[in-house]
């Protein structure tokens, strides 16, 4: 019998985590990162979370102030030695009012035994795909 090494597929974990984080299961969504991860929202200007339990607060905070809230993967890029790229689009509709507020964000990532160990947003696609591309280099 011949064994086969797995990878685990990145992309579909990732959609797994937008999916859970979007229809508020934050637990779940929060397991797709490992327990001394670091989700890195400095870019923004907002800080960095680390561990799981900070990053599952973060989610949780993130869509409170919204009555609706949705988000969806456009873009997923896995670019090799444990780098990938994304790019989410936010929506969302305030309690409090009748439009909703549309934001993109990107994302670069780490990822170890098919958990991210390390996020970092960015506003910027092009700044995100970049800072991916180099990661996946240096880490090649």
């Amino acid at each position: 019998m011949t064994e086969e090494a797995t990878t685990p597929d990145l992309a579909e974990l990732w959609r797994s985590a937008v999916e859970a984080f979007a229809r508020g299961d934050f637990d779940e969504a929060a397991a797709a990162f490992s327990g001394r991860a670091v989700f890195d929202l400095s870019p923004l200007g907002i800080g960095i979370f680390e561990g799981r339990e900070a990053i599952r607060g973060l989610f949780a905070d993130w869509v409170e102030p919204y009555e609706e809230y949705e988000a969806k993967c456009e873009e997923f890029r896995d670019l090799g030695n444990g780098v990938s790229f994304a790019v989410l689009l936010h929506s969302g509709r305030p309690g409090d009012s009748d439009g909703f507020v549309f934001v993109r964000h990107s994302y670069t990532m780490t990822w170890r035994d098919g958990l991210i160990e390390r996020i970092t947003d960015y506003a910027e696609i092009d700044e995100a795909r970049a800072a991916a591309e180099r990661l996946a280099e240096e880490r090649g």
